[in-house]
């Protein structure tokens, strides 16, 4: 057997007992203790701790690549549009999914002001819509994220693909199947629709991509 086999791939292959996953309360417990760290980069997936990937693709996970932070950056620059529809931003912070998912989007689109959550974070029924940067992050926000996201009935999903220079607008949550029904791309010159209203507000990718790699 390859001395690279890990306990995961044991527990996936069915070779070891399952895993005992973590609530969201324990993950708060161990950053309260300091067992973590606050502000760590890592979130709670599935009861997992999961590190949080930014970097650039072929790049090294733990350096926030500069594509990414500017996209971040542009996206941030929604909120007062946002804010006029009786919503607000919040960007790289938790949302509580369920006992055992806190995932910390690159964008949340949170109903209500900032002071309504003093006491907790925001949860499924707070949540218009996530965005996700994904850089080298692609494959795990389509797969992992996208089944997290939908079956917690968050209506839209974004995932910002930088490497292929598009908008991935993920829509008709459908939480039995764990995936999203509706995908579409929308390109440089395209506009994608954030449904905060009836009519919902429109963003040209333009103002959200970063400039093409050469």
């Amino acid at each position: 057997m390859s001395s690279h086999v890990t306990l995961i791939d044991d527990v996936a292959a069915g070779r070891a007992p399952g895993l005992v996953p973590l609530s969201v309360e324990q993950f708060h417990r161990m950053i309260e203790t300091g067992i973590l760290r606050e502000g760590e980069p890592v979130e709670l997936i599935e009861g997992m701790l999961v590190r949080k990937d930014r970097g650039p693709a072929g790049g090294d996970e733990m350096v926030h690549g500069p594509h990414h932070a500017l996209v971040v950056a542009h996206l941030q620059r929604l909120a007062a549009r946002i804010e006029a529809l009786g919503c607000h931003v919040r960007s790289q912070l938790p949302v509580t999914l369920s006992d055992v998912d806190e995932p910390e989007p690159d964008l949340a689109i949170v109903k209500g002001a900032p002071g309504d959550f003093a006491d907790r974070h925001p949860g499924p029924a707070d949540v218009v819509a996530v965005i996700e940067v994904a850089d080298s992050s692609v494959a795990f926000d389509r797969t992992t994220k996208q089944r997290l996201y939908s079956v917690a009935g968050i209506a839209a999903y974004w995932i910002v693909n930088i490497p292929e220079d598009r908008i991935e607008v993920l829509e008709d949550p459908r939480p039995e199947e764990r995936r999203y029904a509706r995908r579409l791309d929308v390109g440089r010159g395209g506009i994608a629709r954030l449904p905060l209203t009836p009519d919902g507000l429109d963003v040209a990718a333009s103002e959200i991509l970063p400039p093409r790699r050469s």
